[in-house]
């Protein structure tokens, strides 16, 4: 016999840390009907008996404000869940009960895990959980999410639960209620059973709050008459202010000689001085994401070693091939865009996984909230909350990395606006020729080059919070954090390195897809596959130069343009075997491997490239699409071909504008 468990509570209360322990790889990720934000299920075994996992979105209440609550609403309205495993944070426990007050009235059967139990054992907290769970009348259990030996208890409790059915006594909390003007008035007019699985009371509470939901409900359910009556009453409540003081008040008497803890005056640690600093505090932060990013590069080397490995392989490869009779059309496919695709594959997974363990280490002992908490107010100014910066600085080593640190944002609007901002930060590869062609170019002026794209960048992400923040994130759904920093503990390494295993190797896969289709698509275009002619991509270039000219760029640096959407290193290798006429194929298979051929590159450059034309080409390459595994992992990120799609044309077509505004610039100029 089966049975659906639904996962309810706050930011950061554990809930993922659970899904992943009780489903491990039989899980899926994808996107609510309708909606998009992210739907994560899975399943396990126990006893014989298969369970249904529904890990709902976090939200700090069940208040219709955003589509997240929205969703984990209609899940426990609908009657899906068999019992709903309400998660709060043993060491916060006063503020982490409010996901729990606010469900309590729900008549779903239930049961309170009280997470971290470890970390509040350390603050010196004491709680009986036999005697919290007596007061609620619902199993209750105190764990530590990632010690995988005290499941044994959860089960228990879960099992409890689905048996007797057992409910969330309210009584206490009613009592609290009744102290509210006209809370008894509303109550009355509300019939029990009026609404799936919800209490009169319950419904009540959300009148009061004027939920927009339950307000559809009642109109729906109840005379014109009696919604009215309702409605004249509210103004008298107090409001969500009275109901939210009515449940803290309740929470205290659970609490009462349930919580032991020593009364210690509040000390801010040496950490806690310097990130909540008015002066040090973003410097801090900057600095110490800075600091995670270069240490990424340390357990990255690994997977970054097996990706040149794999290079290294094309020449035994295509020898061997060739020695065997193979076709010289499936050997460049096998050696120019399978090998060659796995080796920039680890390559850059070898650096997602370093961000995951560093940054997730950061998130594990504390930091991360910190982070958050610094950065809040300057992020809510694009749209967004203090997470976002994360990625951003990311993004200056790896783009790819950057949205695989989105993984912290609980929202998904937010999620996708941070990465459409993150395109916009030159990575690692883009520094590693911009330099190098500003200084040819212009000398000791490439510091004013640096200069003025730091300064485009920052507007450029400005413009494109304008243009996306109005659909992703709407002005009424942009709230400011609501969070505790949490107290900092020891990692649980265990669970981290399963966490960051685990999206590894989803990244892998999903990443593999698209960057093989892609890559594959550049060597269609670009292979002659009848000797003497020339490729199609060669004749696209020379048939349309009249149009790039505008841009600044003749067919040659062009083609370099359309190759540093595969990998900014990949330009030079195009530019130097396209100017030297080297093979059309050749220098798309550079532009893969990131290999500058000509020993000669620089005097190519300014043998056949005007100053404009530099100019407009390295405003071009660096705020063009960043590369294609950025893409790749942008997919993933957002679960939306159509997001993705609308990111990657926005910049390449903005790249191609930038390089006009530019280059004509540039002709004033010289």
């Amino acid at each position: 016999m089966s049975a659906t468990i639904a996962l309810l509570g706050q930011p950061n209360s554990g809930k993922s840390t659970v899904f992943n322990a009780l489903t491990g790889l039989k899980q899926h990720v994808g996107n609510w009907p309708g909606k998009t934000v992210e739907k994560k299920e899975g399943s396990f075994t126990r006893d014989g008996k298969e369970f249904e996992v529904a890990d709902l979105p976090g939200s700090y209440s069940l208040t219709a404000n955003s589509d997240e609550e929205v969703i984990t609403r209609n899940f426990i309205e609908s009657g899906k869940a068999d019992v709903v495993c309400i998660l709060a944070d043993s060491s916060q426990l006063e503020r982490s009960l409010y996901m729990m007050a606010d469900y309590a009235g729900v008549n779903v059967p239930s049961f309170l895990v009280l997470n971290m139990a470890d970390v509040a054992k350390e603050q010196g907290k004491k709680i009986d959980a036999k005697a919290l769970e007596k007061k609620l009348g619902v199993p209750v259990v105190q764990i530590s999410a990632t010690d995988s030996k005290k499941y044994g208890e959860f089960f228990d409790a879960m099992n409890r639960a689905i048996r007797d059915k057992s409910v969330i006594n309210i009584d206490g909390l009613e009592a609290e209620l009744e102290k509210i003007e006209g809370f008894s008035v509303i109550k009355n007019l509300i019939p029990e059973g009026c609404v799936n699985n919800a209490s009169s009371t319950w419904l009540t509470v959300k009148a009061i709050e004027n939920d927009k939901l339950v307000t559809e409900q009642l109109k729906s359910a109840l005379s014109s008459d009696t919604v009215k009556q309702i409605d004249e009453v509210r103004g008298a409540t107090g409001g969500a202010l009275a109901t939210g003081n009515s449940k803290f008040k309740w929470i205290d008497e659970l609490l009462n000689g349930v919580l032991q803890e020593k009364k210690e005056s509040i000390k801010i640690g040496k950490l806690d001085k310097m990130y909540l600093s008015p002066v040090w505090g973003k410097p801090a932060v900057i600095f110490t994401i800075l600091f995670g990013l270069i240490a990424s590069f340390i357990p990255a080397l690994p997977l970054m070693g097996v990706g040149s490995a794999i290079g290294a392989l094309k020449a035994p490869v295509s020898s061997a091939l060739a020695s065997a009779g193979v076709s010289d059309i499936l050997i460049a496919f096998v050696c120019g865009v399978v090998i060659q695709s796995f080796s920039y594959i680890f390559q850059m997974l070898g650096f997602v996984f370093g961000v995951l363990l560093v940054f997730g280490l950061l998130e594990e002992v504390g930091v991360m909230a910190r982070i958050s908490y610094v950065f809040d107010n300057t992020m809510a100014k694009l749209g967004l909350q203090g997470k976002s910066v994360m990625p951003f600085l990311i993004s200056f080593g790896c783009t790819m990395g950057g949205a695989a640190g989105t993984r912290v944002i609980d929202n998904w609007g937010q999620k996708v606006l941070t990465i459409a901002l993150a395109w916009a930060v030159p990575c690692g590869a883009a520094w590693s020729v911009v330099p190098m062609l500003s200084t040819l170019f212009f000398g000791p002026g490439a510091v004013l080059v640096i200069l003025a794209i730091l300064a485009t960048m920052i507007l450029h992400m400005w413009i494109t919070a304008k243009i996306f923040g109005g659909k992703l994130v709407k002005k009424e759904d942009r709230f400011g954090m609501i969070m505790e920093l949490p107290p900092y503990h020891k990692p649980k390494w265990g669970a981290l390195f399963r966490y960051v295993l685990g999206r590894t190797k989803d990244t892998f896969f999903r990443v593999a897809k698209v960057v093989l289709l892609v890559c594959a698509l550049f060597w269609l275009l670009s292979y002659s596959f009848v000797p003497g002619t020339d490729p199609i991509l060669f004749k696209i270039g020379k048939a349309i130069e009249p149009v790039t000219r505008v841009f600044g760029m003749g067919w040659q640096l062009f083609m370099a343009f359309v190759a540093s959407s595969v990998g900014k290193e990949g330009a030079l290798g195009v530019i130097s075997a396209l100017f030297t006429d080297s093979s059309f194929y050749t220098a798309f298979s550079d532009a893969m491997a990131g290999a500058a051929r000509d020993a000669n590159l620089g005097a190519l450059l300014l043998a056949n490239v005007t100053k404009p034309e530099a100019l407009a080409f390295i405003f071009a390459i660096t705020f063009n699409m960043p590369c294609v595994v950025a893409l790749a992992a942008t997919y993933q990120e957002t679960g939306s071909a159509k997001w993705t799609a609308k990111i990657a044309a926005y910049y390449t077509l903005g790249a191609l504008l930038l390089s006009t505004i530019v280059y004509h610039i540039g002709l004033l100029i010289w």
